[in-house]
């Protein structure tokens, strides 16, 4: 059992398990029906997305490729992660991954430079199983 750290929209791979956007807005152009069979999510969990003033940072660090705009994004991220009911949830999601199959996502092409990078570090910090 573990969870996956996925990028959405790709091929699910065998056993995955539960699919968990975590992104601040559904993928455009997709009818809703179709968000689980095109490889997006099956459930949508925006709060485990950054606000939208850090959705904005982010993306500057991504187009300026600048390390310092990144890690300031990094900070601030875990700051609210850490500082609201996201931390629960995270705390959850942790827990179970030891009992089943799951993921978590974001649409972005790198993970290096998107929030699920910080998530993964987050949920390994609670005790979490990451495939």
């Amino acid at each position: 059992m573990a969870i996956r750290i996925v990028q959405l929209g790709s091929k699910r791979a065998e056993g995955e398990g539960l699919r968990i956007g975590t992104v601040r807005r559904p993928p455009r152009g997709v009818p809703k029906a179709e968000f689980g069979t095109r490889d997006y999510y099956d459930v949508w969990l925006p709060n485990l997305s950054p606000s939208a003033p850090l959705v904005t940072l982010a993306k500057e660090a991504q187009q300026t490729g600048s390390k310092a705009e990144w890690n300031k994004f990094a900070r601030s991220y875990r700051a609210e992660m850490n500082d609201s009911d996201a931390s629960k949830v995270l705390d959850l999601l942790a827990a179970l991954s030891h009992t089943t199959n799951f993921s978590v996502g974001c649409y972005c092409e790198d993970e290096s430079r998107c929030h699920r990078s910080i998530l993964r570090q987050l949920l390994s910090e609670r005790g979490a199983l990451i495939k």
